[in-house]
């Protein structure tokens, strides 16, 4: 029997795990399991070169739980390890950046994971044993060793009866662990971190039911048998190739991964690369809501099949983090507890990757399907509107397949509408004014006005459009967007009309001062128009420009990006001079009337504009019912 004391330079390296590894203290199992998983595959290894002359055979990694000897047992039928071995790899600690960690933490006042990096795998296990026990046999035909440590430097190294290859380690769980003693908490983080770990997991026993037999009769029960519960699937969709598949595997992936979603993914995108760095994974793009924020941190990462993070920012596009999925990596570069990611060029590389793999997809599908495209568009368009405003390369593929539906359910691509307003424009050299709408029944009459005059009125309705709107109108030459309410309408109606005005301009004058002086508080802009008699008496637009930055504001990018503050509310009050109605507001020969028509067609206006609420809604229905009587 040997005792000696483990090669660490600073002997409180054990309370230092403790400490800087509290918060993450359950991914103790994820490292012993992947410590098993390794010794397991390098004996696969080592028998398919023949070098260990021995069978494979079907080696399974088991997990076993004892609450009232508080004990958690994990085995392996892997590598296992000689005396040596153990002294050089558990013992032997490479600890050489021990003593740097601890000087630049030990003022930290912050919880780091310092796992993995150091070499410290194992060394998990003492965040929640007070004693962990290794009892291991070598495929060579060396003697079982039985290592003990107690949580200090000192252990225990004696010959040990195990008979059969592999390793099993015991932890004596601490006091403050005991709720790893449940095996519902032990299910749970089997499922979390080793849900598709390449050897099998064996955690328990289930009950199988078994066809009945011929002559059994119909009330007769079910037989059953006790069978291993294999928690983990070794084998997932994604690191299978492709051609291997169909399109019903990939579905029942997604419903392994996402157990409780219920809709269908509308399409996966299956990452494979192993040059300049190896990837493998399964992206979904499922029917996305308008809403940013909810979608996120639906991606899991795993390295070698490990669990690592469901947040990964900085490895995928954030325009991507709406997707679903599975993403795993040797290469991506993680801290020392596995479990946040380092910012470096390998790191960009794989962004870059994922983004240029999912344009050509999209691309793709476009290309191919078209109608089906445009029939999905409305559940994926958050994402790609996001992708062209927030990755110029992105971008630029995009720009090729992203469509802009109008509001009669038509899908033009931005070159496609392009030749469309040109060929419309009598004047070519003109600035393109794209008429857009927001909200279909709000701004109902507003966008059966343009339609009247030949406008082809698009349907933009996404948190996000404000902002590409202005990443398109730097890009585009010669291009603004107007939405159909806006202050731009007044110059295309200006320029599509040619009614003369009724009116003279004395008594356009005349009547532009009487509505003044009633609306004067209202703060409204008054612009005198001769448009068709059949067009609005009144009708109220707003600066495309202030409007555009209090949406912007709305979604995070006003108020920051260009100071503004709060946005005031202004508008604008087009009149239509050769309307019967404002003829009338004008041959009226009392004031009383006078008022009364001009602040019910200004609230009929407003009401249009959705801008008549409470008390003033209130006052208008009434008036409105008193005009009736």
């Amino acid at each position: 029997m040997a005792k000696g004391k483990i090669n660490v330079s600073v002997e409180n390296i054990f309370p230092l795990i403790k400490k800087f590894l509290y918060s993450d203290h359950e991914i103790f199992l994820r490292e012993l399991i992947s410590n098993a998983t390794d010794a397991t595959l390098k004996l696969k290894h080592l028998t398919s070169i023949g070098e260990a002359k021995i069978e494979y055979g079907n080696p399974m990694i088991e997990i076993k739980v004892d609450k009232d000897k508080k004990q958690i047992r994990i085995t392996d039928q892997g590598i296992g390890m000689t005396e040596d071995e153990v002294k050089k790899y558990i013992n032997e600690v490479a600890f050489s950046g021990a003593e740097e960690f601890l000087d630049k933490y030990k003022d930290a006042g912050k919880d780091a994971g310092i796992i993995g990096h150091f070499g410290l795998g194992f060394y998990s296990a003492f965040m929640v044993a007070e004693k962990v026990e290794i009892i291991t046999k070598s495929f060579k035909d060396e003697p079982a060793v039985h290592w003990v440590c107690d949580g200090s430097p000192e252990f225990t190294l004696k010959e040990a009866k195990k008979k059969d290859r592999g390793t099993e380690i015991v932890l004596h769980v601490a006091e403050d662990s005991t709720e790893f003693l449940e095996d519902s908490k032990i299910r749970e983080l089997l499922t979390k971190y080793n849900k598709f770990m390449p050897i099998p997991i064996k955690f328990g026993m289930k009950t199988e039911t078994l066809p009945k037999p011929e002559d059994a009769k119909e009330d007769d029960p079910a037989p059953t048998q006790e069978v291993d519960d294999i928690i983990n699937n070794p084998a997932p969709a994604w690191t299978k190739k492709p051609a291997d598949l169909k399109d019903e595997d990939y579905k029942s992936f997604y419903r392994e991964l996402y157990p409780m979603q219920f809709e269908e993914p509308l399409f996966h995108i299956h990452l494979n690369v192993d040059y300049p760095f190896n990837l493998t994974g399964i992206l979904y793009f499922p029917k996305l809501t308008n809403d940013l924020n909810i979608q996120k941190d639906r991606i899991q990462l795993y390295q070698n099949q490990v669990f690592v993070t469901d947040n990964v920012e900085g490895i995928v596009p954030e325009f991507l983090t709406m997707l679903r999925g599975v993403i795993d990596s040797p290469d991506i570069p993680l801290n020392v507890s596995r479990s946040y990611l380092q910012a470096d060029g390998a790191v960009k590389k794989i962004s870059s990757y994922i983004t240029k793999k999912v344009a050509d997809k999209l691309s793709s599908l476009f290309k191919s399907n078209r109608e089906d495209f445009e029939q999905k568009w409305n559940d994926i368009k958050v994402v790609i509107e996001y992708g062209m405003l927030s990755e110029e390369k992105f971008f630029e593929k995009a720009d090729k397949f992203a469509l802009y539906p109008t509001v009669d359910g038509k899908f033009f691509t931005f070159e496609e509408l392009q030749n469309k307003i040109k060929d419309n424009q009598t004047d070519k050299d003109e600035k393109l004014v794209v008429l857009y709408a927001s909200d279909k029944e709000s701004q109902h009459s507003y966008i059966e006005a343009a339609k009247a005059k030949g406008y082809e009125v698009l349907l933009m309705d996404s948190p996000i459009i404000s902002h590409l709107m202005q990443k398109l109108e730097t890009s585009k030459e010669n291009l603004s967007f107007a939405r159909v309410d806006a202050d731009h309408l007044d110059n295309l109606i200006k320029k599509e009309d040619t009614a003369i005005s009724k009116l003279s301009d004395e008594e356009k004058e005349k009547l532009k001062g009487e509505i003044e002086g009633v609306i004067q508080e209202k703060g409204y802009t008054i612009q005198m128009e001769a448009m068709d008699s059949s067009a609005s008496p009144f009708i109220i637009t707003e600066p495309e420009f202030m409007r555009r930055m209090k949406e912007m504001q709305q979604t995070g990018g006003g108020g920051g990006m260009f100071g503004m503050g709060n946005m005031p509310e202004m508008y604008n009050l087009i009149v239509n001079t050769n309307h019967e109605l404002v003829g009338e507001i004008l041959n009226t020969k009392t004031a009383k009337k006078r008022e009364r028509l001009i602040n019910q067609s200004l609230d009929l206006a407003r009401l249009s504009k959705g801008l008549l609420k409470g008390e003033e809604l209130t006052n208008f229905i009434s008036r409105s019912y008193e005009m009736i009587k």
